[in-house]
């Protein structure tokens, strides 16, 4: 289900409150003590307006100037995130505490800021703990705070980037729908371990039982073509499918949470630093401006995609 145009055509049969209840209806099914028919009714109506909120600031978000897009996008994501977040917690929100963004960004210093190396830390409330807690099974990260280059170096679209700074941030292994996997021997370099230390970590996140080693890489046969989509594995739109080279970012998440977070601190920048946002895509002084501009095309498109994509699963029953 990685085709835009299936997706778009989800998106537009939930626009309905009659496929939106019924939609609703079969997600509370799955879930215990939950009056599925009742609670469907009830939410079926801010579910659809969510949605089609989320969509609407993608699709204004696109129109608009390189200097308001991070703002559009960033409330796009949140809205596509609380219609997915009424699919597992009926009565979202609980209390006001999760309406909070759940990440701050520190007091940016005027004098040779970069925002390749600006920070977010992560808070205890809000939006961003909630929904990685109830949407991806994740109730606490390895990291209090991350660089902008770290979540940046976990999306497949901006390896080439990296590249050109002699920085390999991801290495390919394989194809989604594969039986394959094939890891690079470097990568046990990477991650300071033996091959056969890295083939049992694997397992946490791959359905196999044979593995094979030989001079130049590590060959996973997968008793499972499906790729765990809250893992250290990132997924490109064309289904490629990589792993980082540090090993300090080899832990499970959502490249959904790698959004949030880029598009927060970008949001805070293009509201509240007007001079340095505006001198950044006036000049484009430094390596900043080709992360940022490739990294906002890029998040208009995928997000959308990979949320839909979250939708739809449930109702094949993943």
């Amino acid at each position: 289900m990685r085709f835009s145009e299936d997706i778009q055509s989800f998106y537009t049969y939930l626009q309905s409150q009659q496929t939106a209840q019924k939609y609703l209806y079969h997600c509370y099914l799955q879930l215990e003590d939950v009056d599925a028919e009742r609670k469907s009714y009830e939410n079926c109506n801010v579910f659809m307006y969510c949605l089609n909120h989320g969509k609407e600031y993608y699709r204004a978000g696109e129109q608009l100037d390189l200097v308001l897009k991070p703002v559009m996008f960033f409330y796009g994501m949140a809205h596509l995130l609380k219609a997915c977040l009424l699919t597992k917690r009926p009565d979202y929100p609980e209390s006001t505490s999760v309406l909070a963004h759940g990440v701050s960004a520190r007091k940016r210093k005027k004098k040779d800021y970069s925002f390749l190396e600006d920070e977010v830390k992560l808070q205890h409330k809000g939006l961003f703990p909630y929904f990685s807690q109830h949407l991806f099974g994740i109730k606490q990260l390895p990291f209090e705070k991350i660089t902008m280059r770290s979540l940046f170096s976990l999306i497949p679209e901006l390896i080439t980037y990296f590249a050109l700074e002699q920085d390999q941030s991801l290495i390919p292994i394989g194809k989604r729908g594969d039986r394959l996997i094939r890891i690079p021997k470097e990568v046990c370099d990477h991650y300071h371990m033996t091959e056969n230390a890295l083939i049992k970590r694997m397992k946490d996140y791959l359905s196999f039982q044979e593995s094979q080693i030989d001079s130049e890489s590590i060959t996973i046969h997968l008793t499972d073509t499906l790729i765990q989509t809250v893992s250290p594995f990132q997924m490109d739109l064309d289904g490629m499918i990589y792993l980082p080279t540090d090993r300090q970012l080899f832990f499970p998440l959502s490249e959904i949470m790698v959004h949030y977070l880029l598009l927060y601190n970008l949001s805070m920048l293009s509201r509240y630093e007007a001079e340095w946002w505006g001198e950044l895509l006036a000049t484009k002084p430094d390596a900043d401006y080709p992360f940022i501009s490739s990294f906002l095309t890029i998040t208009q498109k995928k997000i959308p995609l990979l949320i839909g994509e979250f939708l739809h699963k449930k109702i094949e029953g993943q």
